[in-house]
């Protein structure tokens, strides 16, 4: 049985996506001097994690020289979409009003910044 492609970022993954999605592009050396200013990581790591995405259909490449060249295939918006969908679907059955009341009570917020919440609804409503 084939296992189904993950739709969604590990953590790490999404660290990797943040850079590429800062710089539209970067070679497999540039994404590990990048994430390397925090923690130390390996190049082959890195290489490995790229794959991984490229496999997942986050990622394309293309070669220069000796290097691959990486770029994103989705955006920020469309993997926040992803994985806020399938968080909503795993611990809110389907329903985002659910997760809504979940993040208003658990959160504390106050009758203002609810009101705040409500306003940006209603601009929404009115470009749609």
């Amino acid at each position: 049985m084939t296992r189904k492609k993950p739709t969604t970022l590990t953590e790490f993954e999404q660290r990797i996506m943040t850079i590429l999605w800062d710089r539209q592009e970067a070679s497999v050396r540039e994404v590990c001097d990048s994430l390397s200013r925090e923690k130390p990581v390996a190049y082959t790591t890195i290489l490995t994690m790229l794959k991984i995405l490229k496999d997942k259909g986050f990622v394309a490449h293309r070669k220069q020289g000796k290097a691959f060249i990486y770029h994103p295939l989705v955006n920020q918006k469309e993997a926040r979409k992803s994985a806020l969908t399938k968080l909503i679907n795993q611990l809110f059955q389907g329903s985002p009003e659910i997760l809504a009341q979940h993040l208003i009570a658990e959160n504390n917020l106050d009758l203002a910044e609810i009101k705040a919440l409500q306003d940006s609804l209603g601009d929404t409503e009115e470009k749609a």
